[in-house]
């Protein structure tokens, strides 16, 4: 069986970030932060669909025609996302285009397989005897960098995180919020079923499948944006000659040394982060 190793630490108390572990799957959800005061959080909206999704994805137990007759099918990955997205929303009363959302990223495999969906910025990096395979939804960075410019351009000129950062960002917040889950915009798990059959998904034959990381973007932007990694795989290096919890403090240890967001300007001097690990071997 894969191992899993898990590190998570919040930008501020409490983190909007949950992992989800099971024997066959692991998931990255990271709740979008509320610029204005709300009862319903991204944090506790992610907590609610990682529940929901905690059972939605293991092993059928009805088997599917063409398996082993020993084995169950397991559901379409999207499907069960959009069963879990149905259960909160209609628990909860949650209203497309007025909620709080997450990100949603899933690593499963059984016997044959290993397969993600990537459902907004929280990739999965899957490393296989070819090389690195990113699992990325690019959707809402390429709208983040047309419509946040203006605090972005501030925080160059060391404007810092103050008030006035606040206001800009909730500004550009707002402006890009008007493209979720629609036609040209990005797609992440809210109260719209659909969107998750707007993920991005891949697969790979589990014999060839050696190593994965799921991180939410609070981790990423140690490849992404920062200069603490060169790439995934000294990442993953650096995970296995220390420890998942060492990559975190090192990506944190970069924004320490910006503290006013003038080298890489981002919406908060520090982001939740959460990182998975997952070790495939030969015996698995």
């Amino acid at each position: 069986m894969p191992t899993v190793e898990v590190a998570e630490q919040a930008g501020t108390e409490p983190s909007e970030d949950v992992v989800l572990t099971l024997p066959n799957a692991v998931a990255v959800l990271d709740g979008a932060t509320s610029l204005r005061p709300t009862e319903r959080t991204g944090g506790w909206y992610a907590a609610e669909l990682a529940t929901a999704l905690r059972h939605r994805l293991g092993p059928s137990t009805v088997p599917d025609p063409g398996s082993h007759p020993d084995s169950g099918a397991a559901p379409d990955l999207a499907d069960s996302l959009a069963s879990a997205i149905d259960e909160v929303s209609t628990a909860h009363g949650l209203l497309p285009g007025n909620s709080p959302s997450t990100t949603v990223s899933i690593l499963r495999w059984d016997e044959r397989t290993v397969e993600a969906l990537v459902l907004a910025d929280s990739p999965v990096v899957v490393f296989t005897d070819s090389g690195t395979d990113a699992v990325t939804d690019d959707r809402l960075h390429a709208l983040r960098t047309t419509g946040e410019g203006d605090y972005r351009q501030r925080l160059r000129g060391g404007g810092g995180f103050d008030e006035r950062h606040h206001d800009e960002l909730r500004a550009a917040v707002d402006a890009t919020g008007r493209w979720r889950n629609v036609e040209g915009g990005f797609w992440v798990a809210e109260a719209d079923p659909s969107a998750a059959h707007r993920a991005i998904r891949r697969s790979w034959p589990r014999s060839e499948v050696r190593s994965a990381l799921l991180a939410s973007d609070g981790v990423s932007c140690g490849v992404e944006q920062y200069d603490s990694y060169r790439d995934w795989r000294e990442l993953l290096a650096h995970a296995r000659a220390e420890s998942a919890r060492a990559v975190l403090e090192r990506v944190r240890a970069a924004e320490h040394a910006d503290p006013d967001g003038s080298r890489w300007p981002r919406p908060k001097r520090h982001d939740d982060q959460a990182l998975a690990v997952v070790e495939f071997t030969s015996d698995d």
